[in-house]
């Protein structure tokens, strides 16, 4: 019965995988009708972040996230970009964004196409060209990116702080955010792969290491051993305020390849945060993290057009091309 289980499972992922790509199908027509107008630019926005991923690999999760952060407060709009003004907290100073990195590749890709094509070329189609080829980098070619977003004119640290999905929340709550911004269950557990590569921080998870439930305990979900391997890195955060957060795998002993591994963690309760393990407390998640961990090529399909739909969702409010990144025009 569970071998049937897991087979209707892999054909329904499959079935919306061909959905999807039919669906993208309408992206290369976007793609071509704006690159008409700045040609190189697919060109210059590769060869700017592969260089900068060959020189420091730790980008790749970095512009990954960046695009992400960005997607998910206003829609895919740059308006994570924009620095805080006098009168103005913008999204980049909220807390779930204060460790978010890799602003100086977008602003080197968007000074040189200012120079070859200017104001031709948002900041947000910049952001989602670097979370792309940023991964393309180490595996090849991944999905269609769509050209023609519009950047925002506004920016806020409390509305980044209520809609980034938080790495403690329980698997309702997680299907709920996304649901929010028009995903899906196969969108939540395909983008969970994406901390396949890079590092989280202590600081994140000391109370489910140091005092889960208020009593001094460790959260029972992870495996003994590695929750023993973490209480050991973390032990001295928070003993002296010169400590340094220290980094960790969100996929241990896997942190800088992007495959299928994080799924195996997972199933071995090796999930780093507490929304990674809330995708074993869903039947249905459980069960497509175990086809994604044993199919290579289903996942990189499928975390493609997941990163197809969140590339798409829109910005709100008026948009325009900005000339500088960091401020409107």
């Amino acid at each position: 019965m569970a071998s049937s289980r897991r087979i209707l499972l892999l054909v329904m992922v499959r079935v919306a995988i061909i959905i999807g790509m039919m669906r993208i199908k309408d992206v290369d027509t976007m793609i071509m009708t704006t690159i008409k107008g700045c040609p190189q630019l697919e060109t210059i926005a590769r060869n700017i972040t592969w260089t900068r991923v060959a020189a420091d690999p730790t980008l790749a999760p970095k512009l990954l996230r960046l695009h992400f952060h960005d997607c998910f407060v206003r829609g895919c709009d740059a308006s994570i970009l924009l620095d805080s003004t006098a009168s103005n907290s913008a999204e980049k100073d909220a807390i779930p964004n204060q460790t978010v990195a890799g602003y100086e590749v977008i602003d080197e890709i968007k000074a040189r196409l200012e120079v070859v094509c200017p104001s031709s070329v948002s900041c947000a189609d910049i952001v989602a060209l670097a979370a792309r080829d940023a991964v393309s980098f180490q595996v090849g070619p991944m999905w269609p990116v769509s050209i023609g977003r519009k950047d925002g004119r506004v920016s806020s640290s409390s509305e980044a702080s209520a809609n980034l999905p938080s790495p403690f929340s329980n698997f309702t709550t997680l299907l709920q955010d996304f649901k929010n911004k028009g995903l899906d269950l196969q969108d939540l557990v395909a983008l969970s792969g994406a901390h396949t590569i890079g590092v989280g921080h202590c600081g994140l998870i000391s109370d489910r290491l140091f005092n889960f439930t208020g009593v001094g305990d460790t959260d029972p979900s992870i495996a003994r051993v590695y929750a023993s391997l973490l209480r050991a890195k973390c032990s001295n955060l928070g003993a002296n305020n010169n400590v340094v957060d220290p980094a960790i795998e969100m996929d241990p002993g896997s942190g800088s390849s992007f495959d299928t591994h994080y799924y195996t963690a997972l199933r071995q309760n090796q999930g780093l945060f507490e929304s990674d393990a809330a995708l074993l407390t869903d039947q249905r998640s459980a069960r497509m993290s175990r086809v994604f961990e044993t199919n290579r090529e289903l996942f990189f399909v499928a975390f493609g057009q997941s990163m197809v739909k969140m590339g798409a969702i829109g910005g709100v409010g008026a948009g325009e091309i900005r000339k500088n990144c960091h401020v409107i025009n």
